[in-house]
């Protein structure tokens, strides 16, 4: 007994002990400058400043004085960001320009590149990998546009692939190839003679609809090795105070904070870092943000009405409209309930020459639902009003699965739709004004297997990316339709998942549900455009989602599933949805406005 005792006492003044040291390196950092003083600055270049495309970083310790360091900062490109970095005293140079410049929200971390060693886990189905084509920059620039950063021009990125200072990477998705995120690196002895022997990590972005985990922790870390066998002496970043996500994976990777600052210019694309939210504005979800941070791009007033169900009305050159995210007062109440209703969406668009599946009301005479399912071999389920994927159940095959199927789908509504199951991809056409804005294929969630863990924990660790990517809009719900699909492989949520295998884990590939967006408008075949805006025109609603099923979208065939009234417009970028649900609704604003004024609309 008297052991233990002394061992807690003496394990107490390790700990006190331990205390007491972090606090003191912690008081000795923060009152250490992180940069040279001025006498050293004359080894490096002087006032640096480093083009990356999508604005310039300004390079605060190699200013002599803030009135050059604001001079800088004035002369940023429209549509540009530029950010003054390691800003030794950021009072003094707000005070230079206060109605101009503002300290950035945002923490500096570092990592020290002696110390650092690198992780065991290696990337599972991706690689990291040098930008290498003009592809790649276009890809990029789609993870950029998803993540609200700023683009570049994809011939800056090609023009600096060998560039010296700028290091550009890219995840690569082992078996499609596609573009999974991406980091940019910046070595400050060549971009700036830097004594520090520094460099520094930026734009680091993964594509929302990724589903490989742990890209975003490959990315920094095939960087820190890079700028580590190229002798610095550190590397930092620069984020968000509240991004509590990546501040996590930072300290995970032993990046600690140090006491840097950033100063940049008061824009429209930093508005949001320096100005008052509109009131109630963290409480809509992404689907409505979207409209409203284009509304005010535009200068177009917005009061939200109710955040929760994401109501706000638009105010322009005396005209207002009310909006529910992308429904808005332009769309009649005659429309809306024919979209409302899947049964009359069918009979409309079929009275204007489309395709539509085979359809029955649901019935409790087992005669006719096997019938049904004889002639189809595979059947959807679906309640005949509901929205974001609540209740489909998608290739039944057997009239026990049908007959649960109905059970949960009468839940939802009373009336419940069976058709046949048509065997492709599930694409949505959003169209606006008649016109086709965006294509996008939407697949189901699957999963990737460790050989480790659990379906269950996989599919739980799937959700949480999914939410974090959408604003907790898409999550896979784990009930009788997720059992039904891992059945069918032969699987059950207890079950550990061989390494590398996949499986789908919903058929439904709504958002909402799980599934990822795809964008395809480039190369989507005409003839599913004309059958998408003649499917709007049939119910004449100026902005619809229609759903078709496809065998790929580069061909013809297709089978129209359903209209939705309140298409979410995000997560379908790069294409301008938010921008062209504004022209709709304000023409004379924004560019289109610049264009009339130059004759050349």
């Amino acid at each position: 007994m008297a052991n233990d005792k002394t061992s807690e006492r003496l394990q107490k003044v390790r700990s006190a002990k331990a205390l007491a040291h972090r606090l003191k390196r912690k008081r000795y950092e923060f009152m250490r400058p992180e940069t040279q003083n001025s006498g050293d600055r004359l080894s490096g270049e002087q006032s640096a400043v480093l083009d990356c495309g999508w604005g310039r970083l300004i390079f605060a310790q190699t200013f002599e004085d803030t009135a050059r360091l604001v001079s800088a900062l004035r002369e940023e490109a429209p549509e540009h960001r530029d950010i003054a970095i390691y800003v030794s005293d950021p009072h003094v140079l707000l005070a230079e320009a206060p109605q101009e410049i503002f300290l950035d929200p945002s923490h500096t971390f570092r990592l020290d590149l002696p110390t650092y060693r690198s992780g065991r886990r290696q990337p599972r189905g991706f690689c990291v990998r040098r930008l290498a084509s003009e592809a790649d920059a276009r890809a990029v620039n789609r993870i950029y546009s998803a993540r609200n950063m700023v683009q570049v021009r994809p011939d800056f990125f090609w023009s600096n692939r060998d560039s010296r200072s700028i290091t550009y990477l890219v995840a690569e998705d082992e078996t499609t190839g596609e573009i999974l995120g991406t980091v940019t690196g910046i070595d400050h002895v060549r971009a700036f003679g830097d004594p520090e022997q520094g460099s520094s990590l930026w734009c680091l972005a993964v594509d929302p609809q990724a589903r490989h985990p742990g890209i975003g922790e490959a990315l920094v870390r095939r960087l820190g090795e890079h700028f580590k066998a190229r002798g610095a002496a550190f590397m930092d970043l620069s984020v968000l105070h509240d991004n509590s996500q990546a501040i996590g994976l930072y300290e995970k990777l032993g990046f600690r904070r140090i006491p840097a600052f950033s100063v940049k210019r008061k824009n429209s694309i930093n508005e949001r870092l320096f100005a008052r939210p509109t009131e109630a504005y963290d409480a809509l979800n992404p689907y409505a943000r979207l409209i409203v941070d284009e509304a005010r791009r535009r200068g177009v007033h917005v009061e939200i009405t109710d955040a929760e169900g994401g109501f706000f009305r638009l105010s322009n050159g005396g005209r207002s409209v009310h909006c529910r995210e992308s429904l808005s007062e332009l769309t009649s109440g005659v429309a809306m309930s024919i979209c409302d209703d899947k049964a009359v969406t069918r009979r409309v668009v079929e009275r204007a020459d489309i395709i539509v599946p085979e359809q029955m009301t649901a019935t409790d005479d087992d005669a006719a639902l096997q019938a049904f399912l004889d002639k189809h071999a595979r059947v959807v389920v679906k309640p005949a009003r509901g929205e974001q994927g609540r209740a489909v159940a998608v290739g039944l095959d057997s009239l026990e699965d049908v007959r649960k199927a109905i059970a949960a789908a009468r839940e939802v509504c009373d009336r419940v739709l069976i058709e046949s199951c048509f065997e492709g991809e599930d694409l949505r056409l959003v169209v606006i004004d008649f016109k086709l804005v965006a294509a996008a294929v939407r697949r189901p969630p699957h999963v990737i297997g460790d050989g480790r863990h659990s379906v269950r924990d996989l599919i739980e660790t799937l959700s949480r990316r999914r939410a974090a990517a959408t604003g907790g809009e898409s999550t896979i719900p784990i009930d009788a339709e997720t059992e039904r699909c891992l059945q069918l492989s032969g699987l059950t949520l207890d079950d550990v998942l061989e390494d590398s295998r996949e499986v789908v884990v919903r058929k439904a590939a709504n958002l909402h549900t799980g599934g990822s967006i795809h964008d395809v408008t480039e190369i989507v075949h005409p003839r599913l455009v004309e059958a998408a805006i003649r499917a709007a025109r049939a119910i004449d609603i100026p902005v619809v989602g229609i759903d078709v099923m496809v065998k790929n979208p580069t061909q013809p065939d297709y089978v129209f599933i359903e209209a939705n009234e309140r298409p979410g417009l995000a997560n379908h970028d790069p294409q301008p949805t938010a921008e062209r649900f504004l022209d709709l609704l304000f023409p004379l604003s924004g560019r289109r406005a610049a264009l009339n004024s130059l004759g050349k609309m």
